[in-house]
């Protein structure tokens, strides 16, 4: 089993590794999702992600496409795209990857691994819990204070 901590790496590059892995036939969980970046300027990232959820269908609402607004779905669905989903080997190796925002409890101590291809220097980026805060996900994992 490998945890790997998102923060900090381009999701495009850490999608790569991780679906490498996982169709070795590792057990991947990767923690800490909403701080994952993707590179490009605010501007042109939230333009992307609004052309994608305009995409509809005017037949039932079933077979209409389903967009992930959370990060950790997000981020599995990048690494989805990136398996042969279609194909049986493809469907087993999804099912080995965890993907959490935040560390859970259990994961605390677990050494992490970070991913140096994954890691570089960009001057525009945007974080995946940024983003989709601008379409309706909270970040639960921050405490709130009460109206004093």
């Amino acid at each position: 089993m490998t945890v790997i901590d998102a923060s900090g790496l381009i999701l495009g590059r850490l999608s790569t590794v991780v679906a490498k892995k996982i169709l070795n036939g590792e057990e991947v969980i990767v923690v800490n999702a909403e701080k994952a970046i993707i590179s490009g300027k605010k501007k042109m990232i939230q333009g992307r992600f609004q052309k994608r959820l305009s995409t509809r269908t005017l037949a039932s609402q079933k077979k209409a496409p389903k967009h992930p607004r959370t990060p950790e779905n997000y981020l599995r669905r990048t690494v989805r795209g990136m398996l042969p989903w279609k194909a049986p080997k493809g469907k087993r190796a999804y099912k080995r990857l965890k993907v959490y925002v935040g560390v859970p409890d259990d994961l605390k101590d677990a050494p992490k691994e970070s991913i140096s291809k994954a890691k570089k220097d960009v001057e525009y980026y945007t974080t995946v819990g940024k983003l989709l805060e601008n379409y309706g996900w909270k970040n639960r994992s921050i405490k709130l204070k009460p109206n004093a």
